[in-house]
């Protein structure tokens, strides 16, 4: 495993990869490593010769201060995590500078609306942040591949219709969540809850369960009122919003239309904490 925190070195190793026609595989992360991330590596090392792995906490993807102070950080544990996946992994560990140079701001985007509920309703510039970061690091890497996972699914069909739209010749790949025994999507966040809290807040993917169950037979105004109903008798997890809505477009839904793909989304704060997850409908 070699390290990497200046992008003219990384560039100079792909090159090398690249010479020996080499496939490259790329997993950008914000760190605070977890078996969520490890499948996307696992599935990298699998489709590819050599990984990049980016560790980097992205300071334009985070609305609030508080929050990007907050972020977990364990460089030393998220290389051990990597070190046994395998051995031809190229960790990516650039600071702000680096990766934006004197100007650590974002650029503006049109996601044709992608970007405009959910998440974007909430989270002021995030997408344009996220977007911004992805840019950078799939220009730098150039990869055949690269890796998100499907909790951030709104983030995954933003990162696709970026790609789309900039004609970027890079395969996204999306990968599934994976979860904690109780059912929590795994999240890098998760580490900031108490025990107790962690387990509990496996109510939110039972609640996406039921609700999966109900849209067999229910309307969308029904199980969103449901949901609501669910969480405001919930002291421990403070519902933020619930939408099901259509998967390629992520209209929320008003009517079922037969051969439409949808998906219930969901945030939620739990002490604090945000947590988001989501789970396809039908």
């Amino acid at each position: 495993m070699h390290i990497f925190d200046r992008k003219g070195e990384l560039i100079a190793q792909l090159q090398l990869e690249r010479n020996k026609n080499r496939t490259v595989g790329l997993v950008p992360t914000m760190g605070a490593l977890h078996q969520g991330h490890l499948s996307l590596v696992k599935k990298a090392v699998l489709e590819n010769d050599v990984v990049v792995v980016s560790v980097f906490v992205n300071p334009t993807q985070f609305d609030q201060k508080e929050d990007l102070e907050k972020y977990p950080r364990n460089l030393d544990q998220d290389l051990d995590l990597l070190k046994s996946v395998g051995p031809n992994i190229l960790v990516f560990t650039p600071n702000a500078n680096e990766i934006y140079g004197e100007d650590v701001v974002s650029k503006s985007y049109d996601f044709d609306g992608l970007d405009q509920v959910m998440e974007g309703a909430f989270r002021t510039g995030h997408f344009d942040g996220v977007g911004t970061v992805v840019e950078l690091f799939l220009t730098t890497v150039a990869p055949d591949r690269a890796y998100f996972g499907e909790k951030d699914f709104q983030q995954l069909q933003i990162i696709k219709k970026l790609v789309d739209t900039r004609q970027l010749p890079y395969t996204i790949v999306g990968c599934p969540i994976e979860r904690e025994a109780h059912g929590l999507a795994m999240s890098s966040r998760n580490e900031r809850l108490s025990q107790t809290t962690r387990e509990e807040a496996g109510f939110i993917y039972k609640t996406l369960k039921t609700a999966k169950f109900k849209f067999g037979t229910e309307s969308a105004k029904e199980i969103t009122d449901w949901v609501s109903s669910q969480f405001a008798e919930n002291s421990t997890l403070e519902l933020e919003y619930f939408e099901i809505a259509e998967e390629d477009t992520l209209t929320p839904m008003t009517e079922k239309t037969a051969n439409q793909k949808y998906r219930a989304f969901i945030a939620v704060y739990a002490d604090g904490v945000r947590l988001i997850d989501n789970l396809r409908l039908n």
